[in-house]
């Protein structure tokens, strides 16, 4: 079973177990969560105990739960994967999100299999085969316009959802094909270990040596905000809607969770062919903002075509939201001008730029004097850089947001109908939800007339409806009956618990299996005969895959060779000539400039590393180059890897293997 083509999913992440059930209680149709094994971000990762128990609470509300197993896999590797994704299956989650198609060819349960984001899917070609070799949901480049996603959804097995990030941090090059921290540091972003290579300053000199731009962050991005976008993704064909995040913390996820829950919840509203993929409707104690939490500013990024302004490059740090200007300093205190409707309050974290770095410091004490703020920082003023009057104020920390966002912040309740009904020899309480699950609960009871019919309705209606402890709601009560009886409250209290415990076990028995999806027959065949080392093939089942469907020449992974040849390190979609007016598609057309443009080969520095840029026109493209360097494992060692990771051992029927016909 995959996504009905209807249902909307929003995709929250979750560092861990306690903010997977508060992204389900902001609203999370889906949480995708990492494991204590092959999970692309190594320090985030959860017991299969945890997972199980998150998985079993996501499950009362219809939400699923997904486990990221998408780093790359060594041959010494496999057999531990197996084991471990059996007992994920065990555990009941309802998907594995994987980046290495050799686990494609593993004796593993008939789990869900999502293609990772990593699998690079930005071409009609390779979303059509993914989706006929057994995934049950594809994740698409964020690179992609929405005339690309089109042309996929038209494509593809209408049977497979396609799943786009829409909210979060950007990875600068295209996602799985980024080797600069395993060129720099030996950690592989693809083995889990990325050291974020982009986020740090570089200096840009063209052909002639001149100095493009100095000490910037110029392989740092923006981050993705698909806000504006949501109505028109679903016209292309997104069905699950992702937000980045799997090391943020609980603040963040419950805001942005909100945030998208609420768009897409007013879109849903607006057209009722489309449904929620999960259960249930939630009330906030705050207003969501995606501006209050980290952010590197925001953009669309390719969504609506090329623009100019994706960079991060003045800093990767959250500068936040403009606040006011310094009018005043003294030894120890300095006042902020704000509008009349911003306040500042102790704790608030506040942020200016100082010679293309970002500045802060915490207010210690905070008082109004007039129209200004008067602030006494945490630290002595003389260690403040740049801090004068008419320097310009943000705040990258609202202390009383994070506050309301530390307690409990919503409720997720799941609305009802209610029958209370006499009985030959007592009465019955039946309870349904919007799914169409159901339960009857009913009791014995010598019953009397009541003294006074209207209180007595009231009271049962009343007792019937309170469901405060429970995950639901009562939408409407009918009491059917002959006469107003008197009936003990505690026997409506033990009348409706026995209800909604056999309403939760009805709904669970419902809950669907999301199960593999079946390969098509004969065998789909690889858009490609020959893959390089960007295809990430680290193990032998891998090289079965491919070469099963169709593939002759096969690489090793960049992890797996030695020194040798300059190569792409980072191939991405982010153009520095375009940044910078240096494009020769921007100068088309312009009279005394066409053909005019001499910037390549272009140069980045840092620190000792001088990274040569090339500029592949027809896709619009830029190959950040660098000699592949010796592999250094920083992760465990496969021989080290346990051969198993505390599962039973389980085997599974093989599925038969196809012939290629080739």
């Amino acid at each position: 079973m995959t996504l009905p083509k209807n249902h909307l999913e929003l995709l929250s992440p979750a560092r861990d177990a306690e903010i997977g059930r508060q992204a389900v209680l902001h609203g999370a149709d889906a949480v995708y969560i990492g494991g204590p094994s092959f999970g692309a971000r190594s320090k985030a990762d959860n017991s299969v105990a945890d997972i199980a128990a998150l998985t079993s609470f996501a499950h009362r509300y219809g939400s699923r739960i997904f486990v990221t197993v998408n780093t790359i896999l060594h041959d010494n590797e496999l057999e531990s994967a197996r084991r471990y994704i059996a007992e994920l299956y065990d555990a009941g989650v309802d998907a594995l999100i994987v980046q290495d198609m050799g686990i494609l060819e593993l004796d593993i349960p008939p789990i869900a299999l999502h293609a990772s984001t990593q699998c690079d899917i930005r071409t009609v070609e390779k979303a059509k085969f993914l989706g006929d070799v057994g995934f049950s949901q594809l994740v698409l480049a964020r690179e992609l316009t929405l005339q690309q996603i089109a042309a996929m959804r038209a494509a593809v097995n209408p049977d497979v959802p396609l799943e786009y990030f829409v909210h979060g941090a950007l990875c600068v090059a295209f996602s799985g094909n980024c080797y600069i921290s395993e060129a720099h540091t030996g950690r592989s972003a693809n083995r889990g270990s990325c050291s974020q290579e982009c986020r740090l300053p570089y200096t840009l000199e063209d052909a002639q040596g001149r100095v493009v731009a100095f000490d910037k962050h110029l392989l740092s991005m923006k981050d993705n905000d698909q806000s504006a976008n949501l109505a028109a993704l679903i016209d292309a064909g997104i069905r699950s809607f992702k937000i980045e995040g799997r090391y943020k913390d609980t603040g963040y996820v419950k805001n942005i969770t909100a945030h998208y829950r609420t768009l897409i919840d007013g879109i849903l509203e607006a057209r009722p062919e489309l449904a929620a993929a999960s259960h249930g409707h939630c009330t906030y104690s705050f207003t969501p903002d995606p501006d209050k939490t980290f952010n590197r500013s925001n953009t669309d990024y390719f969504a609506t075509g090329r623009k100019m302004d994706i960079g991060a490059f003045d800093a990767p740090a959250h500068v936040g939201l403009q606040l006011g200007v310094v009018t005043r300093v003294a030894a120890d205190w300095f006042e902020i001008s704000t509008s009349a409707d911003e306040s500042i309050a102790n704790g608030d974290g506040l942020t200016w730029m100082h010679k293309r770095e970002v500045k802060g410091t915490q207010a210690n004490v905070a008082k109004q004097f007039g129209d200004a703020w008067r602030v006494t920082p945490n630290v002595s003023m003389r260690e403040l850089q740049g801090l004068a009057v008419g320097t310009p104020i943000s705040r990258n920390r609202d202390h009383a947001w994070e506050l309301a966002l530390a307690k409990k912040s919503s409720e997720r309740r799941i609305d009802v109908d209610m029958h209370f009904a006499e009985t030959t020899d007592g009465f019955s309480l039946s309870v349904a939800d919007m799914t169409g699950a159901s339960a009857t609960a009913s009791t014995q009871l010598a019953h009397d007339p009541a003294q006074n019919a209207e209180r007595a309705e009231a009271s049962l209606r009343e007792n019937i409806g309170k469901l405060g402890n429970t995950i639901f709601a009562a939408r409407d009560v009918a009491i059917d009956w002959s006469q107003a009886w008197f009936i003990p409250a505690s026997t409506v209290n033990a009348l409706r618990r026995d209800a909604i415990e056999k309403l939760e076990a009805a709904r669970a028995a419902n809950m669907p299996k999301w199960t593999r999806a079946a390969a098509v027959m004969p065998p789909a065949i690889y858009p490609e005969a020959s893959l390089s080392y960007l295809a990430n093939v680290y193990n032998q089942a891998a090289r079965d895959f491919y070469a099963r469907h169709g593939v002759k020449l096969i690489a090793d992974a960049y992890e797996a060779h030695t020194e040798g040849n300059e190569v792409p390190v980072m191939v991405t979609k982010h153009c520095l000539r375009f940044s910078f007016n240096l494009c020769p598609k921007q100068a088309k057309g312009v009279q005394g400039v066409q053909g005019q443009v001499r910037a390549e080969p272009m140069t980045l520095i840092s620190g000792g590393d001088r990274l040569t840029l090339k500029f592949d026109c027809k896709p619009c493209e830029m190959h950040v180059m660098g000699k592949m360097r010796p592999h250094i494992l920083r992760s465990p060692p496969p021989s080290l890897v346990p051969p198993t990771v505390g599962a039973p051992l389980k085997f599974y029927a093989k599925r038969p293997k196809e012939t290629t016909g080739v």
